[in-house]
């Protein structure tokens, strides 16, 4: 009996150890990283959600800029992608189907310029960003279907290209949703 009064005290003192730890973290999270801590929501110009900096959408639309593929669709409750090797049948299929999607969508520009993170899927299928390159690439096609001149577009790219993370890590990268954003408010004037 000494022995199952032990037990349950412990059990009792380390439940409450590690929701205090947990509530101390999420509150320290909430001060010093409200925006991270909420989902980094991205908001409209009218103030309502539009999505997460965190999680790729799919612009299928000529008129704007287009993420990596996903093969998820996008879905953040089903995160992860098939983990394909280069000779992997399925996988030359598919990369063979966003080259055709490319030159369909893309006529004007070589298939020699697409950036390979524009047919290739990001380890989770949510990657939200691309490179400096794969935003570049579109500016033509996007051009022409919004009106905006290729000039103002790469100025765009430019001024929401991120650089490394402390300056040593990871590579230069366009947020795609944040990019669109600023391309909606351009096309309004």
């Amino acid at each position: 009996m000494k022995t199952l009064m032990i037990t349950i005290r412990t059990s009792l003192a380390l439940m409450a150890l590690f929701i205090i730890y947990q509530l101390a973290v999420t509150g320290i999270a909430q001060i010093a990283f409200k925006d991270r801590a909420s989902g980094s929501i991205v908001y409209g110009d009218n103030g309502q959600p539009v999505g997460s900096a965190l999680i790729g959408q799919g612009f299928a639309s000529p008129g704007y800029f287009h993420g990596r593929v996903s093969s998820i669709e996008y879905n953040a409750a089903s995160s992860g992608t098939p983990n394909y090797a280069p000779s992997n049948p399925d996988y030359l299929a598919r990369v063979s189907e966003s080259v055709k999607q490319w030159k369909k969508e893309n006529p004007e520009v070589p298939v020699d310029r697409l950036p390979v993170d524009l047919i290739t899927n990001s380890g989770s299928g949510l990657d939200p960003d691309i490179s400096p390159e794969a935003a570049e690439a579109q500016i033509p096609r996007v051009s022409q279907a919004s009106g905006v001149a290729e000039d103002a577009l790469r100025t765009l790219v430019k001024e929401h290209t991120a650089g490394r993370q402390l300056g040593l890590f990871g590579e230069k990268h366009v947020n795609v949703l944040e990019l669109n954003l600023a391309l909606s408010k351009l096309v309004k004037q």
